[in-house]
């Protein structure tokens, strides 16, 4: 039972539910990363261990991101795990397809397949 919202009626009522990230591994594979903020299950990792100067200070529910690389390409906090990230309500599922087109679905799950790219740690 509640009194006052329910979690779906407050993420209906949030344009900040999810959180997406995109970062680049050496070897140039993209990976997105996903966060459902109602999800309690859900987490994320903004930046990897290390020194605390190397770490991306200021994130903020809302507040996008796109400055994880400089001019000459090289990461502008080291320990970020998310070069660029964004906040949204929809529910999007990217994905590439058959003929190589990266392809969006909003609010339609699509099922990764396992095992066809690496972790990106390298």
């Amino acid at each position: 039972m509640y009194v006052g919202t329910t979690p779906e009626q407050f993420a209906q009522n949030t344009n900040n539910r999810y959180f997406y990230g995109i970062r680049r591994s050496d070897s140039g594979e993209l990976f997105l990363g996903k966060l459902d903020t109602i999800d309690n299950s859900d987490s994320i990792t903004v930046n990897n261990p290390g020194a605390d100067n190397e770490n991306f200070p200021n994130l903020m529910s809302g507040e996008d991101f796109f400055e994880g690389r400089d001019v000459d390409h090289e990461l502008v906090y080291e320990n970020l795990n998310y070069e660029q990230f964004l906040w949204d309500n929809q529910n999007v599922y990217f994905y590439v397809n058959d003929e190589g087109e990266l392809v969006v679905r909003l609010n339609r799950k699509y099922d990764y397949p396992q095992g066809i790219s690496s972790d990106g740690q390298e």
